[in-house]
């Protein structure tokens, strides 16, 4: 369905009205996708780095957008007015006042002028929603793109926390064989005293020198062999 194919058809003809309903349907669809176009370019502006666009590009796509807007408005506008207007109007009433809600000079040149911007119209509802489309595509790309690098991130985090675990586990067990050493060494030193205190003075005065005589013999092994 065309802006065209509305235009060529009077307000007389029974598909008149069921054209108008789904050119409007159409003009509806086309509002929508470049309302979520704003949207994305809201999105992108807050990060231009991330998304890599510039300034220049943004204000561009905004142009485009508002642009759009108005022309998609005026359509409605031609349409609605067109409806009012189509049971007490004939066409060539109707021609002119579609000349006026689209800003068309009504001149000698008016055909020409009505023809071209018929056309433009026509290209516009015929291709807008391939555009759309292929920009909401992109858009797409870039969100698939950015969960990617986000559930990158996360399996990173979570390798890091495996990891950390891991660590606090040998942490752990070599925190218990130290309490486990130094009970040993608190008994063996208690065992130590109990014998240099049975053994007395003498008994003591034997067992350094027996310690110093061992100390003597392991270091001339170790240095001097």
């Amino acid at each position: 369905m065309t802006f065209r194919e509305w235009e060529r058809t009077l307000p007389s003809n029974g598909n008149h009205l069921r054209l108008a309903n789904e050119l409007y349907a159409t003009c509806e669809s086309i509002k929508w996708q470049v309302d979520e176009l704003e949207r994305a370019i809201d999105a992108a502006a807050s990060d231009p780095s991330w998304y890599r666009i510039d300034e220049a590009e943004l204000e561009q796509r905004r142009k485009w957008t508002s642009d759009a807007h108005d022309k998609v408005a005026n359509v409605k506008k031609a349409l609605v007015s067109a409806g009012k207007e189509s049971n007490g109007t004939n066409s060539s009433n109707f021609a002119g006042k579609r000349r006026e809600l689209m800003r068309m000079p009504d001149s000698r040149q008016a055909g020409r002028a009505e023809q071209y911007t018929v056309n433009d119209n026509d290209d516009y509802i015929s291709s807008e929603s391939d555009k759309q489309l292929l920009l909401i595509k992109q858009q797409d790309e870039e969100l698939d793109e950015l969960s990617a690098s986000i559930e990158r991130i996360g399996g990173v985090g979570l390798t890091i926390h495996e990891e950390l675990l891991g660590q606090e586990k040998i942490i752990d067990d070599l925190g218990s064989e130290l309490d486990n050493t130094s009970t040993r060494l608190d008994f063996v030193q208690k065992k130590v005293a109990m014998v240099m205190k049975k053994a007395g003075a003498k008994g003591q005065i034997m067992m350094i020198c027996f310690l110093l005589v061992l100390f003597i013999v392991l270091f001339s092994l170790v240095f001097l062999t």
